[in-house]
Protein backbone atom coordinates (compact mmCIF):
# COMPACT_ATOMS: atom_id res chain seq x y z
CA UNK A 1 0.00 0.00 0.00
CA UNK A 2 2.59 2.13 -0.58
CA UNK A 3 2.44 5.65 -2.20
CA UNK A 4 -0.28 6.52 0.16
CA UNK A 5 -0.01 10.31 1.07
CA UNK A 6 0.14 10.96 4.57
CA UNK A 7 -0.14 14.12 7.29
CA UNK A 8 2.65 13.42 9.78
CA UNK A 9 3.40 15.60 12.47
CA UNK A 10 7.14 16.03 14.21
CA UNK A 11 7.80 14.16 17.59
CA UNK A 12 7.73 16.59 20.17
CA UNK A 13 7.77 16.15 23.97
CA UNK A 14 5.99 17.07 27.13
CA UNK A 15 8.09 17.51 30.52
CA UNK A 16 6.55 14.38 32.54
CA UNK A 17 8.40 12.15 34.95
CA UNK A 18 7.49 8.36 35.04
CA UNK A 19 5.89 8.78 38.47
CA UNK A 20 3.50 11.07 37.23
CA UNK A 21 3.02 9.08 34.11
CA UNK A 22 4.15 5.84 33.11
CA UNK A 23 2.56 4.72 29.86
CA UNK A 24 4.04 0.99 29.71
CA UNK A 25 2.08 -0.05 33.25
CA UNK A 26 -0.60 2.48 32.35
CA UNK A 27 -1.86 1.18 28.31
CA UNK A 28 -1.79 -2.44 29.35
CA UNK A 29 -3.36 -2.63 33.11
CA UNK A 30 -6.83 -3.25 31.61
CA UNK A 31 -8.21 0.72 30.83
CA UNK A 32 -7.71 0.81 27.12
CA UNK A 33 -7.66 -2.19 24.83
CA UNK A 34 -6.73 -0.42 21.28
CA UNK A 35 -3.14 0.69 22.26
CA UNK A 36 -0.41 -1.70 20.56
CA UNK A 37 3.11 -1.65 20.69
CA UNK A 38 5.47 -1.68 17.85
CA UNK A 39 9.07 -1.46 18.69
CA UNK A 40 9.40 1.04 21.71
CA UNK A 41 6.24 3.04 20.69
CA UNK A 42 2.72 2.86 21.51
CA UNK A 43 0.16 3.65 18.66
CA UNK A 44 -3.90 3.99 19.08
CA UNK A 45 -6.83 5.55 16.89
CA UNK A 46 -7.91 8.57 19.44
CA UNK A 47 -10.28 11.17 17.82
CA UNK A 48 -10.07 9.97 14.17
CA UNK A 49 -6.18 10.26 14.03
CA UNK A 50 -3.35 7.86 15.21
CA UNK A 51 -1.80 8.86 18.30
CA UNK A 52 2.25 7.58 18.45
CA UNK A 53 4.19 7.87 21.97
CA UNK A 54 7.08 6.95 23.37
CA UNK A 55 8.70 7.75 26.76
CA UNK A 56 11.82 8.74 28.80
CA UNK A 57 12.87 9.21 32.31
CA UNK A 58 12.11 12.91 32.27
CA UNK A 59 9.35 13.26 28.95
CA UNK A 60 6.59 11.91 26.97
CA UNK A 61 7.07 12.34 23.51
CA UNK A 62 4.38 12.01 20.77
CA UNK A 63 3.47 12.65 17.32
CA UNK A 64 0.33 12.72 15.56
CA UNK A 65 -0.81 11.11 11.64
CA UNK A 66 -3.67 11.72 10.66
CA UNK A 67 -5.90 11.91 7.27
CA UNK A 68 -5.51 15.14 5.87
CA UNK A 69 -9.00 15.82 5.59
CA UNK A 70 -11.91 15.67 8.90
CA UNK A 71 -13.02 12.44 7.89
CA UNK A 72 -17.18 11.57 9.32
CA UNK A 73 -18.34 8.11 9.06
CA UNK A 74 -20.46 7.34 6.52
CA UNK A 75 -24.40 7.82 6.93
CA UNK A 76 -24.87 3.93 6.40
CA UNK A 77 -22.14 3.45 9.71
CA UNK A 78 -22.99 6.19 12.05
CA UNK A 79 -25.06 9.39 10.92
CA UNK A 80 -25.50 10.60 14.28
CA UNK A 81 -21.39 10.67 15.59
CA UNK A 82 -18.95 12.43 13.68
CA UNK A 83 -15.45 11.71 14.34
CA UNK A 84 -13.23 15.26 15.03
CA UNK A 85 -10.09 16.02 14.39
CA UNK A 86 -9.95 19.14 16.11
CA UNK A 87 -6.78 17.76 18.25
CA UNK A 88 -4.87 17.24 15.46
CA UNK A 89 -5.23 19.26 13.23
CA UNK A 90 -2.17 20.51 11.02
CA UNK A 91 0.42 23.19 11.90
CA UNK A 92 3.73 24.23 10.07
CA UNK A 93 5.35 21.34 11.80
CA UNK A 94 3.42 18.78 9.76
CA UNK A 95 5.15 16.90 6.90
CA UNK A 96 3.18 15.94 3.85
CA UNK A 97 5.26 12.37 3.13
CA UNK A 98 4.86 8.86 0.91
CA UNK A 99 6.43 5.59 2.07
CA UNK A 100 5.62 1.95 3.16
CA UNK A 101 6.32 2.79 7.01
CA UNK A 102 2.92 4.79 7.59
CA UNK A 103 -0.20 5.51 5.37
CA UNK A 104 -3.26 6.97 6.07
CA UNK A 105 -6.12 8.32 3.96
CA UNK A 106 -5.35 11.63 1.81
CA UNK A 107 -7.03 14.56 1.20
CA UNK A 108 -6.65 18.17 1.07
CA UNK A 109 -6.00 20.60 4.82
CA UNK A 110 -8.78 22.85 5.68
CA UNK A 111 -7.61 26.33 6.43
CA UNK A 112 -9.21 26.59 10.02
CA UNK A 113 -6.91 23.62 10.76
CA UNK A 114 -3.87 25.52 10.02
CA UNK A 115 -4.39 28.34 12.37
CA UNK A 116 -3.50 26.70 15.16
CA UNK A 117 -0.06 28.63 16.72
CA UNK A 118 3.19 26.13 17.82
CA UNK A 119 1.05 22.74 18.48
CA UNK A 120 -1.06 20.83 15.88
CA UNK A 121 -3.27 20.26 19.48
CA UNK A 122 -2.21 17.25 20.15
CA UNK A 123 -0.35 17.94 23.79
CA UNK A 124 -3.51 19.54 24.63
CA UNK A 125 -5.66 16.35 24.16
CA UNK A 126 -2.91 13.99 25.87
CA UNK A 127 -3.22 16.27 28.66
CA UNK A 128 -7.05 15.23 29.22
CA UNK A 129 -6.94 11.93 27.95
CA UNK A 130 -4.17 11.47 30.61
CA UNK A 131 -5.80 13.85 33.21
CA UNK A 132 -2.79 15.33 33.80
CA UNK A 133 -4.61 18.41 35.92
CA UNK A 134 -4.05 15.83 39.14
CA UNK A 135 -0.48 15.56 40.41
CA UNK A 136 -0.07 11.71 40.54
CA UNK A 137 2.80 12.04 43.49
CA UNK A 138 0.51 14.23 45.69
CA UNK A 139 -2.46 11.53 45.28
CA UNK A 140 -0.18 8.92 45.86
CA UNK A 141 1.62 10.18 49.36
CA UNK A 142 -2.07 10.80 50.47
CA UNK A 143 -3.53 7.66 49.37
CA UNK A 144 0.10 5.91 51.29
CA UNK A 145 -0.38 7.90 54.76
CA UNK A 146 -3.72 6.49 55.16
CA UNK A 147 -3.44 3.33 54.21
CA UNK A 148 -0.12 0.56 54.92
CA UNK A 149 -0.95 -1.46 52.01
CA UNK A 150 -1.10 0.70 49.35
CA UNK A 151 2.34 2.20 50.82
CA UNK A 152 3.72 -1.05 50.52
CA UNK A 153 2.50 -1.71 47.16
CA UNK A 154 2.24 1.02 45.26
CA UNK A 155 6.43 2.05 44.77
CA UNK A 156 6.72 -0.59 42.41
CA UNK A 157 3.63 0.91 40.39
CA UNK A 158 4.03 4.26 40.15
CA UNK A 159 2.68 6.57 37.77
CA UNK A 160 -0.33 4.55 36.73
CA UNK A 161 -3.14 7.26 36.22
CA UNK A 162 -6.92 7.01 35.17
CA UNK A 163 -7.26 7.54 31.31
CA UNK A 164 -10.07 9.89 30.74
CA UNK A 165 -11.59 8.28 27.88
CA UNK A 166 -14.62 8.14 25.24
CA UNK A 167 -17.59 6.70 27.04
CA UNK A 168 -19.15 5.18 24.23
CA UNK A 169 -16.28 3.02 23.84
CA UNK A 170 -15.26 2.23 27.38
CA UNK A 171 -18.86 0.89 27.74
CA UNK A 172 -18.32 -1.54 24.58
CA UNK A 173 -15.01 -2.36 25.88
CA UNK A 174 -16.58 -3.16 29.62
CA UNK A 175 -19.47 -5.14 28.61
CA UNK A 176 -16.81 -7.54 26.43
CA UNK A 177 -14.38 -7.96 29.80
CA UNK A 178 -17.65 -9.99 31.40
CA UNK A 179 -16.08 -13.05 32.32
CA UNK A 180 -12.80 -12.20 30.32
CA UNK A 181 -8.99 -11.32 30.40
CA UNK A 182 -7.42 -8.23 29.12
CA UNK A 183 -5.84 -10.01 26.29
CA UNK A 184 -9.20 -11.33 24.75
CA UNK A 185 -10.56 -8.25 25.69
CA UNK A 186 -8.28 -6.19 23.51
CA UNK A 187 -8.72 -8.98 20.75
CA UNK A 188 -12.66 -8.42 20.99
CA UNK A 189 -12.22 -4.74 20.79
CA UNK A 190 -9.48 -5.02 18.02
CA UNK A 191 -12.24 -7.60 15.94
CA UNK A 192 -14.68 -4.25 16.59
CA UNK A 193 -12.59 -1.84 15.25
CA UNK A 194 -11.41 -3.70 12.19
CA UNK A 195 -15.06 -5.14 11.06
CA UNK A 196 -17.38 -1.57 11.90
CA UNK A 197 -14.36 1.30 12.42
CA UNK A 198 -13.07 3.47 9.86
CA UNK A 199 -9.67 2.56 8.65
CA UNK A 200 -7.35 5.45 9.23
CA UNK A 201 -4.02 4.37 8.52
CA UNK A 202 -1.00 1.69 8.28
CA UNK A 203 1.72 1.89 10.32
CA UNK A 204 4.72 -0.52 10.40
CA UNK A 205 2.60 -3.10 8.46
CA UNK A 206 -0.29 -2.77 10.86
CA UNK A 207 -3.72 -1.33 10.06
CA UNK A 208 -5.43 0.84 12.78
CA UNK A 209 -9.17 1.92 12.91
CA UNK A 210 -11.43 4.45 15.19
CA UNK A 211 -14.22 2.80 17.00
CA UNK A 212 -17.50 2.64 15.54
CA UNK A 213 -20.15 4.71 16.73
CA UNK A 214 -23.63 3.00 18.15
CA UNK A 215 -25.20 3.00 15.04
CA UNK A 216 -22.32 0.88 13.77
CA UNK A 217 -23.54 -2.04 15.91
CA UNK A 218 -26.79 -1.64 16.07
CA UNK A 219 -27.53 -3.03 12.73
CA UNK A 220 -29.76 -6.13 12.92
CA UNK A 221 -27.01 -8.63 11.43
CA UNK A 222 -24.52 -7.12 14.33
CA UNK A 223 -25.12 -9.31 16.74
CA UNK A 224 -25.00 -13.11 14.38
CA UNK A 225 -21.82 -11.66 13.05
CA UNK A 226 -20.30 -11.09 16.29
CA UNK A 227 -21.13 -14.86 17.48
CA UNK A 228 -19.41 -15.89 14.27
CA UNK A 229 -16.36 -13.61 15.69
CA UNK A 230 -16.08 -15.12 18.52
CA UNK A 231 -17.78 -12.65 21.10
CA UNK A 232 -20.13 -15.66 22.60
CA UNK A 233 -23.28 -14.11 24.91
CA UNK A 234 -21.73 -10.82 24.92
CA UNK A 235 -22.64 -10.13 21.03
CA UNK A 236 -26.25 -10.16 22.34
CA UNK A 237 -25.61 -7.22 24.86
CA UNK A 238 -23.10 -5.19 22.76
CA UNK A 239 -25.76 -5.26 19.67
CA UNK A 240 -28.80 -4.61 22.37
CA UNK A 241 -26.94 -1.60 24.21
CA UNK A 242 -26.60 -0.05 20.70
CA UNK A 243 -29.70 -0.04 19.48
CA UNK A 244 -31.04 1.46 23.26
CA UNK A 245 -28.06 3.90 22.82
CA UNK A 246 -28.37 4.41 19.25
CA UNK A 247 -32.07 5.00 18.88
CA UNK A 248 -33.44 5.42 22.73
CA UNK A 249 -31.49 7.82 24.55
CA UNK A 250 -31.14 11.38 23.30
CA UNK A 251 -28.52 12.95 21.74
CA UNK A 252 -25.55 13.52 24.02
CA UNK A 253 -26.84 10.90 27.07
CA UNK A 254 -23.84 10.04 27.77
CA UNK A 255 -22.30 12.99 27.89
CA UNK A 256 -25.25 13.95 30.27
CA UNK A 257 -24.03 11.49 32.77
CA UNK A 258 -20.21 12.74 33.13
CA UNK A 259 -18.82 14.31 35.56
CA UNK A 260 -18.94 17.90 35.41
CA UNK A 261 -15.32 18.20 36.70
CA UNK A 262 -14.03 16.33 34.24
CA UNK A 263 -14.51 17.49 30.58
CA UNK A 264 -15.38 15.04 27.90
CA UNK A 265 -12.33 14.73 25.47
CA UNK A 266 -14.12 16.55 22.72
CA UNK A 267 -15.09 19.28 25.24
CA UNK A 268 -12.06 21.63 23.88
CA UNK A 269 -13.41 21.04 20.49
CA UNK A 270 -14.22 17.95 19.20
CA UNK A 271 -16.38 14.87 19.51
CA UNK A 272 -16.43 11.74 21.22
CA UNK A 273 -17.43 8.21 19.31
CA UNK A 274 -20.23 7.87 21.21
CA UNK A 275 -21.22 11.75 22.52
CA UNK A 276 -22.79 13.52 20.60
CA UNK A 277 -22.87 16.63 20.86
CA UNK A 278 -26.32 18.19 22.60
CA UNK A 279 -28.64 20.20 21.33
CA UNK A 280 -28.43 24.07 21.87
CA UNK A 281 -31.93 23.85 23.62
CA UNK A 282 -30.95 20.84 25.95
CA UNK A 283 -31.82 21.30 29.37
CA UNK A 284 -28.46 21.54 31.75
CA UNK A 285 -28.63 18.71 34.38
CA UNK A 286 -26.02 18.46 37.64
CA UNK A 287 -25.33 14.20 37.68
CA UNK A 288 -24.21 12.10 40.86
CA UNK A 289 -21.92 9.20 40.23
CA UNK A 290 -24.66 6.89 42.10
CA UNK A 291 -27.35 8.33 39.44
CA UNK A 292 -25.07 7.75 36.38
CA UNK A 293 -24.11 4.31 38.08
CA UNK A 294 -27.80 3.56 38.19
CA UNK A 295 -28.32 4.75 34.43
CA UNK A 296 -25.86 2.37 33.04
CA UNK A 297 -27.25 -0.88 34.96
CA UNK A 298 -30.07 -0.04 33.20
CA UNK A 299 -28.48 -0.72 29.53
CA UNK A 300 -28.11 -4.80 28.13
CA UNK A 301 -24.99 -6.39 29.66
CA UNK A 302 -24.24 -4.10 32.39
CA UNK A 303 -23.95 -5.03 35.85
CA UNK A 304 -22.30 -2.96 38.73
CA UNK A 305 -18.70 -3.97 37.99
CA UNK A 306 -18.93 -2.71 33.97
CA UNK A 307 -20.64 0.69 35.09
CA UNK A 308 -18.78 0.82 37.73
CA UNK A 309 -16.11 0.81 34.99
CA UNK A 310 -16.91 3.14 33.00
CA UNK A 311 -17.95 5.56 35.65
CA UNK A 312 -14.14 5.80 36.18
CA UNK A 313 -12.69 5.65 33.05
CA UNK A 314 -15.09 6.78 30.42
CA UNK A 315 -17.18 9.22 32.52
CA UNK A 316 -14.97 11.02 34.82
CA UNK A 317 -15.98 9.66 38.19
CA UNK A 318 -12.67 9.13 40.00
CA UNK A 319 -14.50 7.80 43.46
CA UNK A 320 -16.01 4.67 41.26
CA UNK A 321 -14.04 1.16 42.85
CA UNK A 322 -14.89 -1.27 40.29
CA UNK A 323 -14.94 -4.71 42.22
CA UNK A 324 -14.05 -7.70 40.05
CA UNK A 325 -12.01 -10.91 41.03
CA UNK A 326 -9.20 -9.25 41.63
CA UNK A 327 -10.51 -6.32 43.58
CA UNK A 328 -12.07 -8.72 45.58
CA UNK A 329 -9.17 -10.84 46.07
CA UNK A 330 -7.98 -7.90 47.52
CA UNK A 331 -10.07 -6.61 49.48
CA UNK A 332 -10.38 -10.59 51.02
CA UNK A 333 -6.66 -11.12 51.56
CA UNK A 334 -5.61 -7.25 52.88
CA UNK A 335 -8.63 -5.64 54.41
CA UNK A 336 -10.01 -8.45 55.96
CA UNK A 337 -13.29 -8.74 54.24
CA UNK A 338 -14.63 -12.37 54.21
CA UNK A 339 -13.21 -13.65 57.68
CA UNK A 340 -15.09 -16.57 57.43
CA UNK A 341 -13.13 -18.20 54.09
CA UNK A 342 -12.06 -16.97 50.77
CA UNK A 343 -14.96 -16.97 48.26
CA UNK A 344 -14.96 -15.80 44.39
CA UNK A 345 -18.70 -14.33 44.93
CA UNK A 346 -20.40 -12.14 46.64
CA UNK A 347 -23.81 -10.11 46.78
CA UNK A 348 -24.96 -6.47 45.81
CA UNK A 349 -24.35 -6.10 49.56
CA UNK A 350 -20.54 -6.71 49.67
CA UNK A 351 -20.17 -5.08 46.38
CA UNK A 352 -21.10 -1.95 47.70
CA UNK A 353 -19.10 -2.53 51.05
CA UNK A 354 -16.16 -2.73 49.45
CA UNK A 355 -16.40 0.31 47.23
CA UNK A 356 -17.36 2.37 50.01
CA UNK A 357 -14.94 1.05 52.59
CA UNK A 358 -12.11 2.23 49.92
CA UNK A 359 -13.75 5.39 49.15
CA UNK A 360 -13.72 6.20 52.98
CA UNK A 361 -9.75 5.51 53.32
CA UNK A 362 -8.59 6.51 49.82
CA UNK A 363 -11.41 9.35 49.68
CA UNK A 364 -12.83 11.27 46.38
CA UNK A 365 -10.16 9.21 43.78
CA UNK A 366 -10.50 5.68 45.04
CA UNK A 367 -10.99 4.43 41.50
CA UNK A 368 -7.42 5.88 41.05
CA UNK A 369 -5.60 3.66 43.95
CA UNK A 370 -7.50 1.26 43.05
CA UNK A 371 -5.84 0.84 40.31
CA UNK A 372 -3.03 0.64 41.38
CA UNK A 373 -3.68 -2.45 43.47
CA UNK A 374 -5.26 -3.91 40.73
CA UNK A 375 -2.64 -3.81 38.58
CA UNK A 376 -0.11 -5.20 41.35
CA UNK A 377 -2.33 -7.92 41.69
CA UNK A 378 -2.39 -8.94 38.25
CA UNK A 379 -0.21 -12.07 36.86
CA UNK A 380 1.26 -10.06 34.29
CA UNK A 381 2.71 -7.42 36.51
CA UNK A 382 4.03 -9.92 39.49
CA UNK A 383 8.26 -9.23 38.24
CA UNK A 384 7.40 -5.69 38.45
CA UNK A 385 5.26 -6.50 41.56
CA UNK A 386 8.64 -8.00 43.45
CA UNK A 387 10.68 -5.09 42.48
CA UNK A 388 12.91 -7.29 39.99
CA UNK A 389 15.02 -4.91 38.04
CA UNK A 390 15.54 -6.80 35.04
CA UNK A 391 13.30 -9.32 32.88
CA UNK A 392 13.99 -12.74 33.52
CA UNK A 393 13.47 -15.62 31.20
CA UNK A 394 14.63 -19.37 31.17
CA UNK A 395 16.34 -18.25 27.54
CA UNK A 396 18.49 -15.63 30.21
CA UNK A 397 19.96 -18.70 31.91
CA UNK A 398 22.67 -20.99 30.24
CA UNK A 399 22.02 -24.97 31.01
CA UNK A 400 25.66 -25.78 32.27
CA UNK A 401 26.40 -29.57 31.43
CA UNK A 402 29.74 -30.40 32.79
CA UNK A 403 32.26 -33.86 32.97
CA UNK A 404 33.88 -34.84 36.07
CA UNK A 405 36.72 -37.60 36.21
CA UNK A 406 37.73 -38.69 39.23
CA UNK A 407 40.91 -41.15 40.18
CA UNK A 408 40.84 -44.48 42.04
CA UNK A 409 44.02 -44.62 43.98
CA UNK A 410 47.16 -45.89 42.50
CA UNK A 411 44.90 -46.22 39.27
CA UNK A 412 44.38 -44.26 36.17
CA UNK A 413 41.00 -42.20 36.11
CA UNK A 414 38.45 -45.16 36.43
CA UNK A 415 34.70 -43.67 36.63
CA UNK A 416 33.30 -40.94 34.71
CA UNK A 417 30.79 -38.41 36.22
CA UNK A 418 28.00 -36.49 34.32
CA UNK A 419 26.59 -33.53 36.16
CA UNK A 420 23.83 -31.50 33.63
CA UNK A 421 22.43 -28.59 35.14
CA UNK A 422 18.74 -28.05 33.21
CA UNK A 423 16.49 -24.69 34.77
CA UNK A 424 13.23 -26.06 34.26
CA UNK A 425 11.00 -23.10 35.56
CA UNK A 426 11.72 -19.43 36.14
CA UNK A 427 9.34 -16.81 37.60
CA UNK A 428 9.84 -12.94 39.21
CA UNK A 429 11.76 -14.52 42.48
CA UNK A 430 11.93 -17.93 41.99
CA UNK A 431 14.19 -20.77 39.88
CA UNK A 432 14.04 -24.10 40.35
CA UNK A 433 17.02 -26.24 38.88
CA UNK A 434 16.80 -29.82 38.20
CA UNK A 435 20.47 -31.04 38.28
CA UNK A 436 21.19 -34.93 37.05
CA UNK A 437 23.89 -36.70 38.24
CA UNK A 438 24.55 -39.85 36.72
CA UNK A 439 27.97 -42.04 37.29
CA UNK A 440 28.65 -44.38 34.50
CA UNK A 441 30.57 -48.01 34.63
CA UNK A 442 33.97 -48.22 35.24
CA UNK A 443 36.33 -47.11 32.24
CA UNK A 444 37.78 -50.19 30.78
CA UNK A 445 35.75 -52.65 32.58
CA UNK A 446 32.45 -54.74 32.11
CA UNK A 447 29.29 -52.59 33.83
CA UNK A 448 29.07 -53.40 37.02
CA UNK A 449 26.72 -51.15 38.63
CA UNK A 450 25.65 -48.03 37.97
CA UNK A 451 24.33 -45.59 40.09
CA UNK A 452 21.51 -42.88 39.38
CA UNK A 453 20.48 -39.47 41.63
CA UNK A 454 18.22 -36.64 40.70
CA UNK A 455 18.23 -34.03 42.69
CA UNK A 456 16.23 -30.92 42.99
CA UNK A 457 17.53 -27.58 43.98
CA UNK A 458 14.03 -25.58 44.24
CA UNK A 459 13.03 -22.35 44.54
CA UNK A 460 16.66 -20.30 44.35
CA UNK A 461 16.74 -16.74 44.98
CA UNK A 462 17.52 -14.41 42.38
CA UNK A 463 19.63 -11.31 42.79
CA UNK A 464 19.41 -9.14 40.28
CA UNK A 465 22.65 -6.67 39.64
CA UNK A 466 23.10 -4.43 36.76
CA UNK A 467 20.76 -6.93 34.77
CA UNK A 468 22.77 -9.77 35.33
CA UNK A 469 21.56 -12.64 37.08
CA UNK A 470 22.97 -14.87 39.75
CA UNK A 471 22.32 -18.02 42.26
CA UNK A 472 22.20 -16.28 45.35
CA UNK A 473 22.58 -18.87 48.45
CA UNK A 474 19.87 -20.87 49.77
CA UNK A 475 18.93 -24.34 51.07
CA UNK A 476 18.33 -27.12 48.98
CA UNK A 477 15.79 -29.50 49.34
CA UNK A 478 16.36 -32.96 47.69
CA UNK A 479 13.54 -34.11 46.88
CA UNK A 480 14.34 -37.72 45.44
CA UNK A 481 17.61 -39.34 45.64
CA UNK A 482 19.41 -42.67 45.36
CA UNK A 483 17.35 -44.51 42.72
CA UNK A 484 19.77 -47.61 42.29
CA UNK A 485 19.52 -49.56 38.95
CA UNK A 486 21.96 -53.18 39.55
CA UNK A 487 23.56 -54.79 36.27
CA UNK A 488 25.38 -58.38 36.22
CA UNK A 489 29.24 -58.39 34.59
Amino acid sequence: MGGVQRAVSEWQKLPLSLTELCIDTTLRCGQSFRWRKIDDEWHCVLQGCIISLKQDAAHLHYRAIWPSHKQKLSAAVAPRTPLSLTYSCPSPRVKEEQDDGVQVASASVSAHDSDVDDDDGTARFLRSYFALSHSLSAMYEQWASSDANFARRAPAFTGIRILNQDAWETLVAFICSSNNNISRISQMVHKLCLHYGPYIGTVAGETFHDFPGPEALAGTRVEAHLRELGFGYRAKYIAETARIVATERPAGWLRQLRNPECPALDALGGGGVGDAKEEKNAEPTAPSYRATHEALVELSGVGPKVSDCVCLMGLGWGEAVPVDTHVWQIAQRDYAFGKGGKSKTFSKATYDAVGDHFRKIWGPHAGWAQSVLFTANLKSFSQQASGAKAEVSSAAIKVEEAKETTALAGKPAARVTKRKTVVTEVSSAVVKVEEITETTALVGKPAARVKKRKTVVAKVALKLEDDDIQVAEAKISTLRTSKRLRTRA
